[in-house]
């Protein structure tokens, strides 16, 4: 079996490589000229540069090749133009697909990475009910928004075996947003915003790379599949956790109304603009911390591939704080 994986050089798609490897497929990486390869050293992996932005670049780059899967994990969370989410997220991958269909290259599934933060706010009345595929997509941020276009235009090309994953917050070694939560408690403070209770659903990075060859050997085409590690936590568990693991270090723990947040995302997202340094502190984070339910459906996935999270919260965390520390990034 041969595959392709496209941002494998990011947190989710290095260990897709590394899965496919264990496996025993033919494993292309697909990476940008400036990516780093720090997490992609095994000698049998096969790289190759793709242009997103250009389907004339990606034709010659992929001509003469074959790929039975192709896990298109390439895309951006952060970004200092709202533009660019759609320009990276969507029309990257419609690019990919154009060249396919030119190339008639025939796949047995696509797998794409899309995101819980499709759905936006919705079911924010206690109490919080999961999130189904059912539900009406209304979201929130321009990076959840240029993943549901994708999802939409996927749904109208013809002839594409395509499987879509929709994780929920996704963490563990080698990720840099939740880091910064332990790199905060390690130096004392852990901050939280809004006084109305917040469900929160994780899902550890294993965990989605044991649905994505689900979805290549099991999925059908055109379904979506939440994927969370089945339980729900509260605003504080994940901190607990990591203070835990850290060895239990005094901290100040404060909770920061909404507008607070507002003023310091706003703050952020001006000075993001004025150095060009895209920024975590950011208006798609305001949202994203203000959501109150993340709840999802995870049974679709267990029924239909078989899916079955392995890693719970308290391992993962216990699991990425000692990666992060072996790393010396903490």
């Amino acid at each position: 079996m041969k595959i392709l994986i496209t941002g494998a050089s990011g947190f989710i798609g290095s260990f897709i490589v590394e899965e496919a490897l264990r496996r025993g497929y033919e494993t292309w990486a697909a990476v940008r000229k400036s990516s780093s390869k720090a997490f992609l050293q095994d000698e049998r992996i096969h790289f190759i540069e793709l242009d997103f932005s250009s389907e004339t670049q990606m034709t010659e780059q992929l001509t003469g090749l074959q790929f039975d899967y192709i896990v298109h994990a390439a895309g951006v969370t952060k970004c200092l133009d709202p533009q660019d989410f759609y320009r990276i997220n969507t029309q990257g991958t419609q690019h990919l697909v154009h060249v396919l269909k030119a190339l008639q290259m025939r796949v047995e599934r696509f797998v794409y990475i899309s995101s819980l933060s499709i759905m936006g706010a919705i079911r924010e009345e206690q109490p919080y009910e999961e999130i189904r595929e059912s539900d009406t997509p209304q979201p929130n941020t321009a990076y959840g928004r240029s993943k549901l276009e994708t999802e939409k235009w996927l749904d109208t090309v013809e002839g594409l075996p395509y499987v879509i994953l929709r994780p929920t917050g996704v963490y563990g070694p080698r990720e840099r947003d939740y880091f910064m939560m332990a790199k905060s408690i390690k130096a004392h403070t852990d901050f939280a915003v809004g006084f109305k209770q917040q469900d929160i659903t994780f899902v550890y990075v294993t965990d989605v790379v044991q649905a994505v060859f689900l979805a290549c050997e099991k999925g059908v085409t055109g379904r979506r599949y939440f994927l969370s590690d089945g339980e729900v936590y509260q605003s504080s568990t994940f901190s607990n956790l990591i203070r835990k693991e850290l060895g239990n270090p005094w901290w100040i723990r404060i909770t920061a109304p909404l507008w607070v947040l507002r003023i310091v995302t706003f703050c952020g997202e001006y000075i993001g603009k004025m150095t060009g340094k895209v920024t975590a502190l950011n208006n798609d984070k305001y949202n994203i911390m203000r959501q109150r339910n993340w709840r999802c459906d995870i049974e679709p996935a267990r029924r239909e591939l078989g899916y079955e999270p392995q890693v719970k919260l308290e391992e993962g965390v216990k699991r990425s704080i000692a990666w992060y520390k072996r790393e010396n990034w903490l």
